[in-house]
This record gives structure tokens, sequence and C-alpha cells, in this order.
């Protein structure tokens, strides 16, 4: 398996963590909720509350996120082996000389362009 599928497996991974735990946290507005008989809801991750575990979890899965980021943009640039004959085929055909060079094209005659119609056109007028 080769090194950029894992990593892009990897940080599909890390990204599906990342949202879930982005969803599990509460927004600021949300300590306002506490005053009314909620105060409970924070307290399944201790004492403080989930926002100390959560962020820095968040935090820790971001800069994963971003390290894989640049690792599959790195690993893009990369030159490869071709995998496939379908791959190998047309990695053959492209340093291969063309079947035809430029110079074996017909000539295609050269047509008057619109500016040089509208002036002549103009004159053509006022001579009628």
């Amino acid at each position: 398996m080769p090194l950029q599928s894992i990593v892009l497996t990897f940080h599909v991974a890390v990204g599906l963590l990342m949202v879930a735990l982005v969803l599990l946290q509460r927004g600021k507005g949300a300590s306002a909720g506490s005053g009314f008989g909620s105060g409970a809801s924070g307290t399944v991750f201790g004492a403080r509350g989930s926002a100390s575990f959560l962020s820095r979890t968040t935090a820790v899965l971001a800069t994963l996120f971003f390290c894989t980021s640049l690792s599959l943009a790195y690993l893009a640039r990369q030159p490869t082996e071709p995998t496939s004959l379908l791959e190998q085929t047309v990695t053959d055909q492209s340093t291969t000389a063309p079947a035809f060079e430029p110079a074996d094209l017909p000539q295609l005659p050269v047509l008057p362009s619109a500016t040089e119609d509208s002036g002549s056109s103009a004159e053509r007028e006022t001579a009628e």
C-alpha cells in the first residue's frame, strides 16, 4: 500500500474526528443556560466541564490535520512509478516522438481580418 494512501486514510479519519469534536462542544452562549437549572450538563468530563478537554483535543486534531494536509501536498508532487499497464503505456507514448511534425501539416490560407474589411466597406459606400 503506497504511503500516500495511508496518509490519506489517516487524514480523513482525523477530519471526521475533528468534526465530531467540534459538534460536541458547547458554544459561548451555552453557559447562560446553567443559571436556569441546566448546570449539571457540563460535568460529564469533570468539574471544570468539557471545555479544556475538548478544546485541547480539537487543537491536537487540527494540528494533525494540518500536518497531513501538508504531507499529502508534498507526496502529490513526487513522481510515482506507473502501477498499471495503462499508466505505463501512456507514459511510454508521452516520451516517444510525435507521429507527425508540425511542418507536415498543410498551410491554411490567411483570410483578411475584420478590421481591414470595415475600412474598405466604408470606402465602398461613399464610392457608390
